[in-house]
């Protein structure tokens, strides 16, 4: 019977998902990612973990598909019993997600409810399935975004699922209290390198203009974060939002 603990991470296989999972591997934890199209770079990750001397499983998924989860529900658990040994995991990072900008006018209903679906109704029924899942004493961190507090034109659609987000995890938090589960969010700002976002000459030096510490963010920027969430270092925070955006908007 394995004694690590084990974190599952939507959309692991690229960017900050990718990052998460490799900090957390170097906790030494295991790991279990899920990726919707690129199996390769799920497979590269996977390998990555290999070497750090953790076990790790890739699996699919689309979080925009609320029924497909309770087989994803079956699915991962018995990728706990074979490649783990346990029955329960202990980290739930909603991660996987993609970006839309377009200014209100622009925005079709098509796209708002592509973001309702990826950020806000996938997340809230994802974690809904995962928790008999998830150990007593566990942690939830849920990726959100700077945009939920800052407001830049052409973000609406977008910023506004992050926002849900933001308020669905203190309700977590509040609910599964009585189980020792803590729920927090990190909202990275402007993530270049494997994110879903615009990756120009031109918008990289927009964002190293408005960064108090005067660059881009990275992946590696955020993974360590995450990792600290889901320590015990962290055992007392809940319910609370940190952002890592290197201080933009202050």
């Amino acid at each position: 019977m394995s004694t690590s603990k084990i974190a599952l991470i939507t959309g692991g296989g690229r960017g900050i998902g990718q990052n998460i999972a490799l900090s957390l591997a170097k906790k030494g934890n295991d790991i279990v990612i899920t990726y919707i199209n690129n199996k390769a770079n799920a497979e590269e990750t996977i390998a990555a973990i290999h070497t750090l001397g953790r076990k790790a499983v890739a699996l699919p998924l689309n979080t925009t598909d609320v029924k497909s989860f309770e087989a994803f529900a079956v699915q991962l658990s018995n990728a706990l019993d074979t490649t783990f040994g346990r029955t329960r995991f202990d980290f739930l990072i909603n991660n996987a997600g993609t970006g839309y900008t377009a200014p209100i006018e622009a925005t079709t209903e098509s796209k708002f409810d592509e973001m309702m679906n990826i950020h806000l109704k996938g997340v809230y029924f994802l974690t809904q399935k995962m928790l008999p899942l998830l150990q007593d004493g566990g942690k939830i961190v849920n990726i959100s975004s700077a945009v939920s507090r800052i407001s830049y034109p052409g973000a609406s659609a977008y910023g506004i699922m992050k926002g849900g987000m933001d308020v669905y995890t203190r309700y977590l938090a509040a609910e599964l209290g009585s189980r020792g589960i803590t729920a927090n969010v990190v909202a990275p700002g402007a993530i270049f390198g494997g994110s879903a976002m615009e990756d120009s000459p031109e918008m990289r030096k927009f964002v190293e203009g408005i960064t108090a510490l005067g660059r881009v963010g990275l992946p590696d920027d955020v993974g360590g974060v995450v990792s600290f969430l889901c320590s015990d270092d962290a055992k007392w925070v809940n319910g609370q939002r940190i952002e890592v955006t290197g201080g933009v908007g202050l």
